[in-house]
C-alpha cells in the first residue's frame, strides 16, 4: 500500500480546526446515543442531509428507542420511510432493531465487527457508529470520504475497484487520529459534503489545499475517476386505476421484494412483442371486470438500476364484488397520504389532474 506524502497529524489538525469553525449543526450531532447515530447513518446512505432531517425527526417522534422500533409492525416503518427511497434500508432497519433487542438486550455493541453482523450495516457504517458513539479510532469510507481521499492522495484509477478499496481503506486508517475521533469523523464527512464536493470543489477555502496531491497536479476536477457506465434498461408496464363509488383500488406490495411494503395500483409489465391493450385486458380479467378502460397518459420514473415507463388506464366499475386481491378501496385524499412507491405517486398525479 502506498504511503502518505505528508504528516497525517498535520492533516488532521488542519481539518479539525476547520471543523471547529465551520462544522454543520445537524440534529443527530447533539447526542452520543448509538441508536440515534445508527438511525441517521442508515438514512444518510445514498441520501442527502437536506432530505433526511425531516424523516429523522419524524422517526424519532414515532420510535424514540430501539425497543419501540423493534416492537413496531414492519408496515408502520415502511409507511414512515415512504419517499426516502432505497426501501431495503427500512426493512434492514427494522430487522436490525429486533436483533439488537433480542441478542444485545437493546444495547448496541461497541465492537464494529459485531455491528457488521446487523442487517444493513457494512464496514463504513459500523465504523461511523463506533467512532461517533464510542469515540474509538475506527476509519470510515463513505462516498464523501472516498472522494476526498481520491483527490487528497491523487488516486487516478476508478474508485470502486477491489484494488481501490484496499488502498483507500488503508489511507483512511492512516489518517484517522487517535484523539477526537468523533469530531474527525464528522469533520471529514462535512468537508466532503461542503467543500470537496463532486463538482467544482472549493479549493480556495480548503484547509488542506497545500497537502492535496490532485491540486498540485491541477487534476482535482478530474477525480475521482468514474466507473465505466452501464446502459440502464427500460421496463414498461400498464397500470389500471379501478374506481368504484369515488374510491380507487390500491394494494400493498409483498414486504420482502423490490419496493417491499409500499403501496401500488394494479399493474402488469409488457414487452415490445406485446400490446399494452392486451395487458389491460388481462388485468381486467384478473379482477373479473368488463368495460372500456380509458387511457389517461404515461409517466416515466428512474430507479437505481432501471427506468420504468407506465401507461395509465382508468376504469369505472359498479360491481363491489371485484376480486380485490388483498387491496383496499381508498379515496383520492387517502391516496395522497398513502405510502405509494415513486412511480405510482406520479400515476396518482395523472389521476388527480384528469
Amino acid at each position: 500500500m502506498a504511503e502518505l506524502p505528508f504528516d497525517p497529524a498535520d492533516y488532521s489538525e488542519r481539518l479539525l480546526a476547520w471543523y471547529d469553525r465551520q462544522g454543520r449543526d445537524l440534529p443527530w450531532r447533539h447526542s452520543r446515543d448509538p441508536y440515534r447515530i445508527w438511525l441517521s447513518e442508515i438514512m444518510l446512505q445514498q441520501t442527502t442531509v437536506a432530505a433526511v432531517i425531516d424523516y429523522y425527526q419524524r422517526f424519532l417522534a414515532s420510535f424514540p428507542s430501539v425497543e419501540k422500533l423493534a416492537a413496531a409492525p414492519l408496515e408502520a416503518v415502511i409507511d414512515l420511510w415512504a419517499g426516502l427511497g432505497y426501501y431495503s434500508r427500512a426493512r434492514n432497519l427494522h430487522a436490525a432493531a429486533r436483533q439488537v433487542v433480542e441478542e444485545y438486550s437493546g444495547v448496541f455493541p461497541s465492537d464494529p465487527k459485531l455491528l457488521q453482523s446487523l442487517p444493513g450495516i457494512g464496514r463504513s457504517t459500523a465504523g461511523a457508529i463506533t467512532a461517533l458513539a464510542f469515540d474509538q479510532q475506527v476509519a470510515i469510507l463513505d462516498g464523501n470520504v472516498r472522494r476526498v481521499l481520491c483527490r487528497l492522495l491523487s488516486w487516478q484509477e476508478p474508485a470502486r475497484t477491489s484494488r481501490a478499496e484496499k488502498q483507500l481503506w488503508s489511507w483512511a486508517e492512516m489518517l484517522t487520529p487517535e484523539q477526537r475521533v468523533h469530531d474527525y469523523t464528522q469533520a471529514i464527512m462535512d468537508f466532503g459534503a461542503t467543500l470537496c464536493t463532486p463538482r467544482r470543489p472549493q479549493c480556495d477555502q480548503c484547509p488542506v489545499a497545500s497537502l492535496c496531491q490532485a491540486r498540485k497536479l491541477g487534476i482535482e476536477n478530474d477525480l475521482p475517476v468514474k466507473q465505466p457506465t452501464k446502459k440502464t434498461p427500460t421496463r414498461r408496464e400498464v397500470v389500471l386505476l379501478i374506481e368504484f363509488s369515488g374510491k380507487i383500488l390500491s394494494r400493498r406490495r409483498v414486504a420482502d421484494g423490490f419496493l417491499g411494503g409500499l403501496w401500488e395500483f394494479p399493474a402488469l409489465g409488457f414487452t415490445d412483442e406485446e400490446t399494452p391493450e392486451s395487458k389491460v385486458t388481462l388485468l381486467m380479467q384478473d379482477f373479473a371486470l368488463a368495460g372500456d378502460a380509458r387511457y389517461l397518459g404515461q409517466i416515466r420514473h428512474v430507479y437505481s438500476h432501471f427506468r420504468l415507463e407506465s401507461l395509465v388506464y382508468h376504469l369505472h366499475t359498479d360491481r363491489l364484488t371485484v376480486n380485490e386481491g388483498n387491496g383496499s378501496w381508498l379515496s383520492r385524499h387517502e391516496l395522497e397520504e398513502l405510502a405509494l412507491h415513486g412511480a405510482h405517486k406520479k400515476v396518482l398525479e395523472i389521476l388527480l389532474n384528469s
